[in-house]
């Protein structure tokens, strides 16, 4: 097993340590299984991810969170006191960032099924677009944008028909997934003058997917829009370049991923061709990369069993606390919060839901476990907590964080 781990986690002492404090004392203190997030870890990442815009002389970039990836009330204020607005998809989301008091000119809202009453509570809100996915909803945003006298801001989501390599439950930029409209369709409702009586064409959308790791669908994409952005004389506010920058969470995987500062030069090398738009911001949702590292899932071992050539670690959380294994068959790394001592094994690292998916790990090599030992789920930050349920009726896994001034809150 690896003896290494990347920060918060630290492994320079026997015991694990998050942000500098051991895990073993804190299991002490509060009932696994829990979500462990690192106030540092998050403000780091984005503060990153914003450097790296600047390095590549990325205009008026805006960074639009996605809620998606983690709503936590706390999380998002703490975005939001850095200058960070919100990518929402549902009404929900909507009023989580605007409860969090999120400026709504960094509030986008996108999602193919949008209501007429999450419609007209983006609107009344003045956020910075509502991100329109078809012809269809468009008319229902001018319709509801007349009924409340009120104009609507609108961007149009491309759909720029690439193939992106990642999973497939995870790819949303090709013409056989329900995101977007093709281009063609774009520049027919752009036309459409009927349309835009009550509502204002303020920028254009692309977002092709999640855990992106190679960037020439986003390139390919990026330069789809901008085309489009060429064909309209109207001033437009913003392009929207989408987020889903991957992160390596593997140890082995780590040469592989696209690091924030080659994204940032892909998307500003790719939008050099833009014409008569000066000014215009560029609009990013980044939710993994920005969440991801900052939090982890700790969870105890209830007890230990073999069925001939295999060993069970059966521990307290369930697939209902943490989703991405048994939906994507993802890979998270794990670490026992005492460091590995002698020989290794081959463990699967099981839930107590009653569904065989509901697996952390297969074959993973670690040490000897047993009944009450604790393990870390390792990058559970993002699309951890958000994707939970009460699936088997079960409780879901509380949420702490580790501030900036070593206090301990449940958030």
């Amino acid at each position: 097993m690896k003896k290494t781990a990347r920060a918060p986690l630290d492994f320079s002492t026997p015991d694990l340590q998050f942000d500098g404090l051991k895990l073993s004392n804190l299991v002490q203190e509060i009932e696994t299984p829990f979500y462990l997030y690192s106030e540092k870890t998050l403000k780091d990442q984005y503060q990153t991810f914003m450097n790296a815009a600047a390095s590549a002389n990325i205009q008026n970039p805006i960074v639009c969170f996605a809620l998606k990836a983690n709503p936590n009330p706390w999380l998002v204020k703490t975005l939001g006191s850095m200058g960070c607005g919100a990518d929402t998809v549902s009404g929900g989301e909507l009023t989580r960032a605007l409860e969090c008091e999120l400026d709504p000119n960094k509030i986008v809202f996108s999602g193919v099924a949008k209501t007429q009453k999450e419609i007209a509570k983006a609107i009344k809100a003045n956020i910075l677009s509502i991100n329109v996915e078809s012809m269809e909803e468009m008319e229902m945003v001018a319709a509801t944008a007349k009924e409340l006298g009120i104009k609507a801001n609108v961007a149009l989501r491309l759909n720029p028909k690439v193939n992106v390599i990642t999973h497939k439950h995870i790819s949303t930029g090709n013409k056989s997934h329900k995101f977007g409209m093709l281009s063609n369709d774009a520049r027919a409702l752009i036309a459409n003058k009927d349309l835009w009586q009550h509502a204002n064409l303020v920028g254009l959308s692309i977002h092709i997917g999640s855990q992106l790791t190679d960037l020439s669908a986003t390139a390919q994409a990026i330069r789809e829009m901008v085309g489009v952005a060429n064909e309209i004389s109207t001033p437009l506010k913003f392009l929207d370049v989408g987020g889903g920058l991957g992160i390596d969470y593997a140890m082995e995987d780590e040469s592989k991923i696209s690091s924030p500062e080659k994204y940032m030069q892909v998307v500003a090398e790719n939008l050099k061709g833009l014409k008569n738009h000066e000014g215009v911001a560029t609009v990013f949702e980044p939710g993994r990369y920005i969440a991801a590292r900052c939090g982890v899932l700790v969870t105890r071992i209830v007890r230990t069993k073999t069925s001939e050539d295999y060993r069970f670690a059966i521990v307290d959380a369930g697939m209902n606390d943490f989703a991405r294994p048994a939906i994507y068959d993802a890979h998270h790394e794990i670490y026992p919060i005492t460091k590995a001592q002698g020989e290794t094994f081959k463990w699967e690292v099981v839930g107590p839901i009653c569904e065989t998916t509901d697996c952390f790990a297969k074959g993973r090599e670690l040490p000897s476990l047993k009944a009450g030992d604790v393990l870390v789920i390792a990058d559970t930050g993002a699309y951890g907590r958000s994707m939970a349920s009460h699936y088997n009726l079960r409780d879901i896994a509380l949420e702490y964080v580790i501030t900036n001034k070593n206090e301990i809150l449940k958030i």
